[in-house]
């Protein structure tokens, strides 16, 4: 029998446990094949802090979420045992020592074969789960949504903050670099290294201006074919948003995605050999009516939807008829 979400109509929506989605809480991943994982942590934020307590907000938002998706008609509580196995203990005062505690923690969920979705906390915690993925499926593709490339070389002196953790999986090792997508970069820089360096790596580097007014599946499309049948991973900035849309977070830049594009980006995801995904930087002190928490639910439940395993035969043939192997 699968874990199921606790029914608003069994218990009302603002009462009942404060898991994702109202889901049984685990201690550990283990007999989970997916996992929602809180990693609570600012302290790599560079503006506006607040990160640290985004996980808690997301999950008092997800209570309005339902668990069958009526557009893409995937009931993914019925194909996967999922639950919330709560949040990791990173340290407030040492960036470095929670960065090491992050890749432990995520050590310890792949080796029971748990896909995790994480609830971010600043984009710093990229890097760390980038190092476990790494370890369990070797260097993995990458479809990277956020205003900012966050390549830089450093940030005030510091090779590790929320602005530099792609440079350094780059560096690492971590990314099959022919298969990184970034979108929906935009704002001011300093020079063109900021969105260039990336391309010189052989990412796709999809701007924002580049999705203006537009829907993004034929860009999905093509991103499925960049991504073939390695393994990817999904890192979600909430900052990729309009601030108009959601304006809780930490590095606020104009002219950004819609909700719409974002249900497209994440539902192009369907068919992909999914590892894991995050969705980062949400600062529920900057936005007092929890809309921008709300959103970030909303995606993460998405992301579930399109797993291998909660795709189920659907993405099996899917695939299938995409590379000509059935009428």
């Amino acid at each position: 029998m699968f874990n199921q979400p606790m029914s608003g109509n069994d218990m009302p929506r603002f009462a009942g446990p404060g898991t994702m989605m109202r889901l049984p809480a685990a201690s550990d991943a283990k007999g989970l094949d997916a996992c929602f994982v809180g990693i609570p942590m600012d302290i790599g934020t560079s503006h506006r802090s607040g990160t640290r307590f985004g996980p808690r907000q997301i999950r008092a938002e997800s209570t309005m979420l339902r668990p069958y998706n009526m557009w893409t008609k995937i009931s993914p509580f019925d194909r996967m045992q999922v639950a919330d196995i709560g949040d990791i203990a990173t340290n407030p005062f040492d960036l470095l020592d929670s960065i090491a505690i992050i890749e432990r923690a995520y050590d310890d969920i792949l080796s029971h074969g748990a896909i995790p979705l994480g609830l971010g906390g600043d984009h710093t915690l990229a890097l760390p789960v980038l190092r476990a993925m790494a370890k369990k499926h070797g260097p993995v593709g990458l479809i990277h949504v956020d205003a900012h490339a966050d390549v830089n070389p450093q940030m005030f002196g510091r090779d590790i903050a929320h602005g530099t953790p792609f440079r350094r999986a780059v560096e690492e090792g971590l990314l099959d670099c022919k298969r990184v997508v970034q979108i929906g970069l935009r704002g001011t820089g300093y020079d063109d290294s900021d969105f260039d360096w990336p391309r010189e790596q052989g990412f796709r580097v999809v701007q924002a201006e580049e999705c203006w007014h537009k829907s993004l599946s034929p860009l999905m499309a093509e991103v499925r074919e960049q991504m073939g049948d390695g393994p990817v991973y999904l890192s979600y900035d909430i900052d990729s948003l309009d601030p108009g849309i959601a304006p809780g977070t930490g590095t606020l830049e104009v002219g950004g995605l819609t909700t719409h594009q974002a249900l497209e980006i994440i539902r192009g995801a369907a068919g992909l050999n999914l590892v894991g995904g995050d969705l980062v930087e949400v600062s529920p002190p900057y936005d007092q009516a929890g809309t921008t928490a709300l959103i970030a639910a909303n995606l993460l439940y998405e992301m579930l939807c399109v797993l291998p395993q909660a795709q189920g035969k659907a993405a099996q043939d899917k695939e299938a008829h995409r590379k000509g192997d059935v009428s």
